[in-house]
């Protein structure tokens, strides 16, 4: 494999709203990323991705861009975007932007022309059908409803995979498309790094557009079952990649859950269309077409096969970006650990084991100090619109109010957009104001300046893990060497070597509150982490106590 800056960082994922307040007005903005960058250092963090900061209306938190070239104001200016990148740099930081061209808002002046002159120039730019012709297709938005809106004004309709206030990009149009890799460059110019891609495998729609067999009493299809049937997107990624990334030598990471078999290669190969993409392979375990009402707990063997899966399609071909949370999805320790037995060992257990895959480790804001689920005692504390559309999915469905806001609040994205929760001062340190978003109650007891510093805790855990990973010692291991299972049919053990040309690491969690006994092959020359400040051994055997987490240099091979 070509050796890439990139693949011996780790990234940051910052989702701006919530995660720092300059100036008081309750709402995260660039300059109170400024001020955290030092901390971001003193993490180890390396690759900054920030949620869009684009000017919009924020009906879907900044995912409805109505000015791919303006900063909104609520998150500053570009001066102070160019004072980020600066200090970034100082610090041998790369910037990541999200990248969002599968649409743009209702209110971009494309969608105003196009509504003006649906006939015209910018008419061509969106998915557009005569009302009279009735609905295209039967394609369920990702947030519900169909995916057809009434143009205001005339006599047409347009498609929307996402909010009603996202209409979709039309990416068979060659001038949309140039207009999009100006952007693009204007960005790289400036001087970020790379991008974080939006949503990407939808910019190819199944045409003709067509029904599909409905999966809901409403009448509707997933859109992924379209997705299914959508063929081409190679075309438009590869044109993309070379008229922009490439020329820049840019990072790029991917947002992909449909990818098709065999299309590895082609998107995060030696020559992909990314350098990098997702692995949500254990994101959508339990999940059901019904709803999230009908969803179903993951078991650590699902987290365990989830993770193995992945790797073993991967393989040597590329590099995954690893996560547990981020911003769309709930906290990972309160998703993947079982109900009443999150606790620090547990946390520091998860955080290993997903970090130590072969790929790139991407943090999510919070998840360095153990951030986890809020317990939603209404529908009213709810912000987002998806979780909003999922409980009216189960009251339908005959749940009841209370019934529906416990079967959906664990998996609302309102759960990782509270704010950051820097300190036990009122707002958990974020915001002399009022947060646009109320923080986690439990805030006091987690917070950074409770952990920095502090022997044992979840954030020096997680400086640990990135400190040996960065160590140019284990490079051959830990960023170039296989992930090969360990022990796979032991119930709740979750082991793997990463075996490079010469070294051989040992990692593996217990992931249960009870003990079990884990046999080696071999002897181990030494311990390199472990989440706890004991470790029973006896001969080839070691006992794990429950949640507990080992890297051992099991020596050359």
């Amino acid at each position: 494999m070509k050796k890439e800056w990139w693949h011996n960082k780790v990234a940051y994922q910052i989702y701006p709203k919530s995660f720092y307040d300059s100036n008081g007005d309750g709402i995260g903005d660039i300059p109170g990323i400024i001020q955290r960058l030092d901390y971001l250092q003193y993490l180890g963090a390396d690759i900054i991705w920030i949620s869009p900061i684009y000017r919009s209306p924020l009906a879907d938190q900044g995912y409805d861009i109505s000015d791919y070239y303006q900063i909104d104001p609520r998150f500053g200016t570009m001066e102070d975007m160019d004072r980020l990148l600066a200090e970034a740099k100082k610090r041998r930081m790369y910037i990541l932007m999200d990248l969002v061209v599968n649409h743009c808002s209702d209110e971009h002046e494309w969608f105003q022309k196009a509504m003006a002159d649906p006939e015209g120039e910018y008419g061509g730019f969106f998915y557009l059908a005569d009302k009279a012709d009735g609905r295209p297709c039967n394609w369920r938005s990702y947030f519900g409803g169909s995916v057809w809106e009434p143009l205001p004004g005339t006599d047409k309709q347009y498609l929307h995979m996402f909010h009603k206030k996202q209409p979709d990009l039309n990416w068979e149009n060659p001038k949309l498309r140039q207009e999009i890799y100006k952007n693009i460059n204007w960005w790289l110019e400036k001087g970020i790094a790379g991008f974080r891609l939006d949503a990407i495998i939808n910019i190819k729609k199944a045409l003709p557009m067509a029904d599909y067999p409905a999966d809901r009493p409403d009448g509707l299809v997933n859109p992924g079952e379209m997705l299914k049937h959508a063929d081409g997107i190679g075309d438009f990624l590869k044109e993309m990649r070379d008229e922009t990334f490439k020329r820049h030598h840019a990072f790029t990471v991917g947002e992909v859950f449909n990818d098709k078999p065999g299309e590895i290669q082609a998107f995060i190969g030696e020559d992909g269309y990314f350098s990098s993409m997702f692995d949500f392979n254990e994101t959508v375990i339990g999940g059901s077409p019904k709803g999230w009402y009908d969803s179903r707990p993951v078991t650590a063997e699902d987290y365990k096969n989830g993770c193995f899966d992945a790797q073993e399609k991967i393989g040597q071909t590329g590099f995954y970006s690893n996560i547990i949370e981020n911003h769309d999805e709930p906290r990972g320790v309160s998703h993947y650990l079982p109900k009443g037995q999150v606790c620090d060992a547990a946390k520091k257990m998860l955080a290993g084991l997903y970090f130590m895959l072969r790929g790139l480790p991407f943090i999510y804001q919070g998840q360095e100090i153990g951030m986890e689920n809020v317990d939603f005692q209404s529908i009213g504390q709810i912000d987002d619109i998806s979780t909003l559309e999922e409980y009216q999915v189960a009251l339908e469905a005959g749940l009841t109010e209370k019934e529906a806001l416990e079967a959906i609040k664990g998996y609302s994205r309102d759960n990782a957009r509270t704010p950051m929760q820097w300190s036990g001062r009122p707002h958990a340190g974020f915001t002399d104001g009022t947060p646009w978003l109320k923080e986690n109650p439990n805030y006091g007891a987690i917070n950074v300046k409770e952990q920095a510093g502090r022997k044992g805790s979840v954030l020096e855990f997680y400086r640990s893990l990135i400190a040996l990973r960065k160590d140019p010692r284990y490079e051959d291991s830990l960023i170039y060497g296989a992930c090969i299972p360990y022990l796979r049919g032991q119930k709740n053990l979750m082991a793997y070597f990463r075996m490079g040309e010469t070294q051989k690491l040992l990692i593996m969690g217990n992931f249960q509150e009870h003990p079990q006994n884990v046999e080696l092959l071999g002897n181990y020359k030494k311990v390199l982490i472990n989440n706890m400040d004991f470790l029973e051994a006896k001969g080839k055997e070691i006992r794990l106590a429950g949640w507990q987490y080992l890297i051992l240099d099991m020596g050359e091979h």
